[in-house]
């Protein structure tokens, strides 16, 4: 695959996307933007990448250039607007916008431009879930039942990530991460491979909280804990948290009528997905204790090794986008899927305490497996 991406915003995230595009065969950057110069020109030093001196020069940067948008939460919306009116397709770090009114505008924009709009994360798309959704094809374990969703993240507040650096240097951004959220920032990780393998969710009925106040010495902040029950049109009943104060679980269980379908690290492309069947043993009904690894046959895609908190090759969601525009069909991550995610994810984030259940608006057809795990 050949095709060239710009970088909007070149902060903490963007060096996971360098590390994701070294593995990622025909792929350049054409050029980068930062409003903070010396970051901007740090990070191109470090990566031997194109700086552009002004947000307009990028856009006039290889016009067929995807933008990649690696911006603060907060502007997604504008800058990705902007992009879009220029005529430029967007790969948008989550979420696209911090509104679903915004989130909507973005999408019929795009639409009515004829332009992708596609949005992170990529896990999806990443060998775990896809052997996971191949099991759920085959029926291993038998029809889904009931699926328990967790991203829990430690105490991060006292963690000491005011020392945390990207490889190139810049700071992890602790004050926008808490401002956001971890429902925002996380939620997308699980949300992407459940409504990749189901479409849809009908119903969200969640609550959302912060319980620590005050973790940078300043407040308020969005809520650090979630818990979100999902109802889908076509799909089992799930449970999914969110938090950076439960100890530290990123585990997946699919329950099915036969046994259990697992994996135990959504940051980890290549992490074991399992099936351990259901049995009776002198009256008691357990799970196999030995629980049989699933592969899928063949290579899949390029791996990137294990960077800080993950194992993630943040560049399948970018290729994908390439590819589709290459072969004229639609990208996984793009359009009603980009915007269905996004206000599944606001509705958790925005439940607070007596918001009760959330009727969805949007829709979106389950996902296509990638060709190497049909």
């Amino acid at each position: 695959m050949k095709g060239q991406v710009c970088l909007l915003g070149c902060g903490f995230v963007a060096d996971l996307y360098m590390r994701s595009l070294a593995a990622m065969d025909g792929i350049e950057v054409a050029g980068v933007f930062d409003l903070n110069t010396a970051r901007l020109r740090q990070f191109c030093d470090f990566w031997k990448v194109p700086a552009c001196d002004s947000f307009e020069a990028m856009l006039a940067t290889a016009p067929d250039a995807l933008v990649l948008n690696l911006t603060n939460p907060e502007a997604h919306f504008d800058t990705t607007r902007a992009c879009l009116l220029a005529g430029r397709h967007v790969y948008s770090e989550k979420p696209l916008a911090m509104q679903v009114d915004q989130a909507k505008e973005l999408h019929a924009l795009a639409r009515d431009k004829g332009l992708v709009l596609a949005s992170a994360p990529c896990s999806v798309l990443g060998e775990a879930a896809q052997t996971l959704g191949r099991a759920l094809r085959d029926g291993t374990a038998g029809a889904p039942r009931a699926i328990y969703a967790e991203l829990d993240d430690g105490f991060v507040p006292q963690a000491p990530f005011r020392d945390w650096t990207s490889e190139s240097g810049a700071p992890w951004p602790y004050e926008d991460e808490f401002r956001v959220g971890c429902t925002l920032e996380h939620a997308g990780y699980y949300l992407g491979w459940l409504i990749g393998w189901f479409g849809s969710v009908r119903t969200v009925v969640a609550a959302s909280a912060e319980v620590i106040p005050g973790k940078d010495g300043t407040s308020p902040f969005a809520p650090d804990l979630s818990v979100a029950t999902l109802f889908f049109e076509n799909g089992p009943v799930t449970r999914l948290t969110c938090s950076i104060v439960a100890p530290h679980d990123h585990a997946i269980r699919i329950t099915g009528d036969k046994g259990v379908l697992a994996c135990d690290a959504a940051w980890d492309n290549s992490a074991k997905v399992t099936y351990a069947r259901r049995m009776a043993i002198r009256r008691k009904l357990i799970e196999h204790p030995f629980p049989k690894r699933l592969r899928l046959n063949g290579p899949t895609h390029p791996k990137v090794k294990r960077w800080g908190a993950a194992a993630m090759n943040f560049m399948l969601g970018p290729a994908d986008v390439l590819e589709a525009l290459e072969q004229a069909r639609p990208a996984r991550l793009g359009g009603d899927f980009a915007l269905h995610m996004t206000e599944v994810t606001l509705a958790i984030q925005n439940a607070g305490e007596m918001s009760g259940a959330q009727k969805m608006t949007t829709t979106c057809n389950p996902m296509e497996p990638m060709p190497w795990a049909l």
